[in-house]
């Protein structure tokens, strides 16, 4: 008996996602870059989807995408120090809304004042 449902397995059979997958990318003039993610440990990661429905889940509809195979993702972010990739991610962070007004006007702390002395 099978405890797990096929999407749930942590140790798939099929260690290669089956086709290309939806890579998110920033825009530029004439090109797009790839755009990399970190780990819950702070590791560096290149990031692809198995369907556009999963990344628009994750990254929000207007993300911008391409579609790459694993290993044209791997090799193209492995020179640039990510060597891991994560397909179908579902935690991240809320996007970033920009500066909250408070922030703005709350004065940082400042270590007093000492005169240095040559002695």
């Amino acid at each position: 008996m099978c405890l797990f449902q096929y999407e749930d397995d942590p140790e798939p059979e099929e260690r290669v996602p089956a086709g290309p997958l939806y890579v998110p990318v920033l825009p530029g003039r004439s090109e797009v870059v790839v755009r990399l993610f970190r780990t819950p440990l702070g590791a560096r990661t290149a990031v692809g989807f198995t369907s556009a429905d999963r990344l628009a889940a994750a990254l929000g509809a207007g993300h911008h995408w391409i579609r790459l195979s694993e290993s044209a993702l791997r090799a193209m972010a492995e020179p640039i120090g990510a060597s891991l990739v994560t397909v179908d991610p579902t935690l991240t962070a809320p996007p970033v809304t920009g500066t909250t007004a408070g922030a703005a006007t709350t004065p940082v702390p400042r270590a007093p004042e000492t005169v240095a002395r040559i002695v």
